[in-house]
């Protein structure tokens, strides 16, 4: 928990340079404390293109900065640190989806969030872990797909969709591909009562599905949901014993949310380096000095805006043929 001390010289700061601080579910705990706002990548993404300051820091990794750069042009936008990076990111480049484009020609890219703006340039619309689905599901269902990067959220929207025209490339999350299916089962043994949380990018959420469908564990026990809808689960969840697979820093937000509910990592080892890097000393550093700005180049911008806020106003219009 973030300190009264600490907690009131962030505020005042944030107030005498006009900023918002938002954090993702991932950041450590005394950094989510302080936020003005905590969510996942779309709730984040909302929040930039709604604020009114005129400076938005982001607390999280670097896609997550451009994409708030990308939703508020005309908005500073900071981020503690720039060695924040994501290794589902860096899983491909715009060269390498250039070259995959070229080889399904009238394909529509669906690109999830977790990627670099240059990515998002040749995308036709992008997608987070809570609204995947929905984006797929927008698509003319006679067109090819190709979702990037995550192999792990392409599997599982693909099993909801049944779409048999969706490509997906083999990216993955270091963090959330190392939450194995062994692990998964192991716990369950463990605890056979307990309620599980999976996130889609997990390498365990087929063997959940498995699990389910063989009795292991029972079907209703057994959610598949993004950050932000296990926060909304959670606070249904009663005192239950819940199991949680996702990076461990999502357990504070889940425990403030449901106090009487027992939360425990899947693996308690899911710790991702990049979310981690954000410390309250970096922080107070960005608000006092202004460090360290996200720009994007506004060629690559102007069409990975696009992209971005198909996603956000998802509803209304279908991706254009």
């Amino acid at each position: 928990m973030a300190d009264q001390a600490f907690f009131d010289q962030v505020r005042q700061l944030a107030s005498e340079r006009d900023a918002l601080i938002l954090a993702h579910n991932y950041q450590v705990p005394q950094i989510q404390d302080v936020a003005h706002h905590v969510g996942d990548s779309l709730q984040l993404a909302r929040l930039a293109a709604a604020s009114e300051q005129s400076t938005i820091i982001l607390c999280g990794v670097h896609f997550m900065a451009e994409s708030a750069k990308l939703l508020a042009p005309d908005r500073t936008v900071l981020i503690p640190d720039l060695g924040a990076g994501c290794s589902l990111a860096d899983t491909i480049t715009a060269d390498q989806l250039r070259e995959w484009k070229a080889e399904y020609p009238g394909a529509v890219v669906v690109s999830y969030v977790n990627t670099s703006a240059a990515v998002k340039a040749e995308t036709d619309i992008c997608c987070t872990s809570s609204n995947a689905v929905e984006v797929v599901e927008s698509i003319d269902p006679e067109r090819d797909i190709l979702f990037l990067p995550d192999q792990f959220l392409g599997a599982h929207v693909k099993r909801l969709t049944k779409r048999e025209n969706l490509h997906i490339w083999m990216g993955e999350c270091h963090v959330h591909a190392a939450i194995s299916g062994d692990d998964l089962a192991a716990r369950i043994k463990a605890e056979p009562e307990a309620e599980l949380l999976i996130h889609p990018e997990c390498g365990c959420a087929t063997s959940a599905l498995y699990l389910s469908s063989q009795g292991v564990v029972p079907p209703e026990r057994t959610h598949i949901l993004s950050t932000g809808g296990m926060l909304t689960k959670s606070r249904q969840l009663g005192n239950a014993k819940v199991l949680v697979a996702t990076e461990t820093g999502m357990l504070h937000q889940l425990r403030q949310a449901n106090p009487a509910a027992t939360f425990e990592p899947v693996n308690p080892k899911a710790d991702c380096r990049y979310m981690k890097m954000i410390t309250p000393e970096k922080l107070v550093r960005s608000l006092k000095e202004g460090v360290f700005e996200v720009e994007v180049d506004e060629a690559i911008a102007a069409k990975a805006r696009l992209a971005v806020e198909r996603m956000v106003e998802l509803g209304g219009t279908p991706v254009p043929a």
